[in-house]
């Protein structure tokens, strides 16, 4: 089954005769890449946007990445903060920052000569959470490809396809932009994102494998895989001590855990008690 989405991948792909790949370093686009590179060799190229929503520590694990496959890597910075509805954080913020990330991309492509832009959204993503980004791509047409859409590739799949091609991405733990860390209507700015991404570097230096810090204002809620609870608990005191340092006045343990799309809840339990 993955063998034949594999080679409908690489022939469709290959159909395009050019292709910039949206690349952020993760399983997905490390694995489209390859396909990409295998199809179309240097007729792809993989292009990263830096802005202050990606973590330093990814950029450095895309350019490592980009590496280890082969394919040709640009970085073009882009900051969505520029755009009024994504700073103010609204409801449709994924919308309007994945519009503005394709435009780029498609722009870029336009100047540089290559006929499509390839995107790594999967068929797992679309089941249950709220995926407004998604309509960005629809929106774009036939300028805009998504494989993985189209051949019906789960995550799982995606996973098995990076292992078979000896990715080092096939076991990376999934990672999401850190706008998805603060819940609707609550400002983004740099110095939050930065608190940010200081608190969970600092997670990461302490070895958890699968984590965010959702910021609530003054308050740090952090989510870990249940495994790694004790962990936590163990190391609460460097934890706290640190996060107070970064600025925030509470640290929270979050009890349900790691979960992907855990600031979209609310919203999803208001609309089900609609349907009601």
């Amino acid at each position: 089954m993955v063998a034949e989405k594999i080679e409908l991948i690489k022939e469709a792909i290959k159909a395009r005769g050019s292709v910039v790949v949206a690349f952020s370093g993760g399983v997905d686009s490390t694995t489209l890449a390859a396909l990409a590179f295998e199809a179309l060799g240097e007729k792809a190229i993989a292009v990263t946007i830096d802005s202050p929503l990606f973590p330093r520590r990814q950029l450095e694990t895309a350019v490592k990445t980009a590496c280890e496959i082969g394919i040709e890597h640009k970085i073009l910075p882009f900051s969505q903060l520029s755009l009024p509805y994504f700073s103010a954080n609204t409801l449709n913020r994924c919308y309007f920052c994945k519009k503005a990330l394709l435009e780029t991309l498609l722009d870029f492509a336009e100047k540089a000569g290559y006929h499509v832009v390839l995107e790594g959204t999967n068929s797992s993503e679309l089941q249950g959470e709220y995926r407004p980004g998604y309509r960005a791509v629809q929106e774009a047409g036939e300028k805009i490809f998504s494989p993985f859409m189209e051949f019906d590739v789960t995550k799982e799949q995606i996973r098995e396809i990076a292992s078979k091609l000896f990715l080092s991405a096939a076991s990376r733990p999934s990672a999401a932009c850190l706008a998805t860390r603060f819940p609707y209507g609550q400002p983004i700015t740099v110095e939050s994102l930065q608190k940010v991404e200081k608190a969970e570097d600092f997670l990461f230096s302490l070895g958890f494998s699968q984590f965010r810090v959702r910021m609530h204002e003054y308050l740090a809620r952090i989510e870990v895989i249940q495994e790694e609870f004790e962990d936590v608990l163990r190391k609460r005191e460097k934890i706290v001590r640190h996060l107070k340092s970064l600025g925030f006045d509470y640290i929270t343990l979050d009890l349900e855990g790691f979960r992907s799309g855990s600031m979209d809840e609310p919203y999803i339990r208001e609309k089900e008690i609609i349907k009601r």
